[in-house]
């Protein structure tokens, strides 16, 4: 990494550990975030940025403005913690029962917040930056709500650019492919319904456990055997419930599960395939059926503008061999998606966190944040802002 000492990145980076220390002792669940956003908002002040609490929820906007350009780009960095209890050992471990920072959002959001403060003292770049810290993107989607709130009537941006850490990739590296990055996810709950009957007279009565064995496997030929086998489909059951005694077949049995895909069309497919699967099934087991599926986030899909741009950013202060564009996307979710889909141009990008246990990964219970990657993230956030909005244009 071709990174010059003593400069700027060096002398603030000791104040962003600190605020993420900070963090990592006082998170905060999704929407409920009002310490971290009442920090967050604090910091921005004091570096002369204009601060907007108004927005939705918990979300903070800042915005920075230099030179005449028009050009607006939008910096986002989530706040939300994890229900998990940690057992990292750390010194600066969380001092709220039951919640973690176990994501990494905390860094995520002390480097937004040093890049906030290095752009501000030296602001080599021409047009609007807006800062924008976002509430719970765990589960909740947060950012499906800022755009419903009106974020980008207010703050109209040109390209949007995420970062996240992820483990089990080269150490400071920045990740940037084109196209899918990470995956679209929907939820469904089914239920199967007929008449219970004792264990020992099974005739007298439904089958709804039979019904639902039978759907678990067959559910599988979805992925297996309705789309191109080169397409990327995951299908995971997840729960199942019934009954609350062993002599007797119950007369409910509910499934949970999941869908993750990259190609959107595949969310009505799934859907469709599962109700034709488990009408079919109910039909043959003579029981009833209803099928309750959840569209959630969609896919995350790095623009041919945004990943170049991005690109062309780390690579002003990354080694070549550090910017990799062919690291195979995630089916893991993430709701930056609203925000770049609603924006229509950027990127989503990963910082390499090197190899880690099960445990130690992210929303583990050990998880625990390479602090190797802040200047590597704080470099990235510069030199984006110089890259989208260059002087001089």
């Amino acid at each position: 990494m071709r990174m010059q000492k003593n400069d700027h990145i060096d002398a603030i980076l000791p104040e962003v550990i600190g605020w993420q220390r900070h963090l990592h002792r006082h998170p905060e669940l999704g929407f409920s975030e009002f310490q971290t956003a009442d920090f967050v908002a604090g910091k921005l002040q004091e570096f002369g940025l204009e601060v907007h609490r108004d927005v939705s929820a918990t979300a903070v906007v800042g915005v920075l403005k230099a030179g005449s350009g028009t050009g607006r780009i939008m910096f986002r960095a989530e706040l939300d913690a994890l229900p998990v209890d940690e057992a990292s050992g750390l010194e600066h471990s969380s001092e709220t029962k039951g919640v973690m920072h176990a994501c990494g959002h905390d860094a995520h959001t002390a480097m937004l917040l040093g890049a906030a403060q290095l752009l501000s003292q030296a602001p080599n770049f021409d047009g609007t930056i807006y800062f924008v810290f976002q509430p719970a993107e765990e589960v909740h989607g947060g950012g499906r709500k800022m755009i419903a709130d009106g974020l980008l009537e207010r703050f109209p941006a040109d390209m949007a650019f995420s970062q996240h850490n992820w483990p089990g990739t080269a150490e400071g590296a920045v990740i940037v492919p084109t196209g899918p990055i990470m995956a679209g996810v929907d939820d469904f709950t089914l239920t199967f319904s007929g008449k219970g009957a004792h264990a020992a007279m099974p005739d007298l009565g439904d089958d709804p456990v039979l019904a639902a064995a039978e759907f678990i496997c067959s559910a599988q030929r979805i992925v297996s055997r309705t789309i191109n086998p080169q397409a990327a489909l995951v299908l995971s059951f997840t729960q199942m419930h019934g009954g609350r005694i062993n002599n007797i077949v119950p007369s409910q049995m509910e499934l949970q599960g999941t869908a993750r895909f990259f190609d959107p069309a595949l969310s009505d497919h799934v859907e469709a395939r599962l109700r034709q699967i488990a009408g079919g099934i109910a039909m043959a087991h003579g029981v009833a059926f209803d099928l309750d599926y959840r569209k959630g986030y969609p896919a995350v899909v790095n623009t041919v503008t945004g990943a170049e741009t991005a690109r062309r950013a780390a690579r002003s202060f990354l080694d070549e061999g550090l910017v990799l564009t062919e690291e195979p996307p995630s089916l893991g979710c993430e709701d930056f998606s609203y925000l770049l889909n609603a924006v229509g141009n950027g990127a989503y990008l990963w910082l390499g966190a090197g190899d880690v246990g099960p445990r130690a990964g992210l929303h583990g219970d050990a998880y625990v944040f390479n602090d190797a990657l802040f200047p590597v993230g704080l470099r990235m956030w510069v030199s984006l802002a110089e890259t989208a909005l260059p002087r001089n244009r």
